[in-house]
């Protein structure tokens, strides 16, 4: 699949290389502590992961149809697919809640 990233040469800001990212020094190493007190705290590994990873192959037409939407396509498959399976499940337990029936009357039933 091709990037829709624009490359942009921009004489003031090159790319980084190896080299420079050797060199770059951590934030603490060159903010003041009050200066790093503003960007707070860092985000902690999630404590039960809500979403598994994983690798789908779907048509052409699903994938431009979501792509369209903008960013976040994948959220909304994701939650197009969490509501038909929300769906369904309703649907089943309504299903499971009717008395079994072993589809023959029993006597003096018309």
């Amino acid at each position: 699949m091709v990037s829709r990233k624009k490359i942009v040469d921009d004489p003031e800001n090159p790319e980084w290389s190896a080299a420079d990212f050797a060199r770059a020094k951590s934030p603490e190493e060159v903010l003041s502590p009050d200066v790093l007190a503003v960007f707070g705290k860092k985000r902690g590994p999630q404590r039960a992961p809500k979403k598994v990873p994983v690798s789908i192959r779907l048509s052409k037409v699903v994938v431009t149809h979501f792509k369209e939407m903008g960013p976040g396509w994948q959220s909304k498959i994701d939650t197009t697919l969490k509501n038909i399976v929300m769906r369904a499940r309703r649907g089943k337990r309504a299903v499971s809640r009717r008395p079994a029936s072993s589809g023959k009357r029993a006597a003096g039933s018309r």
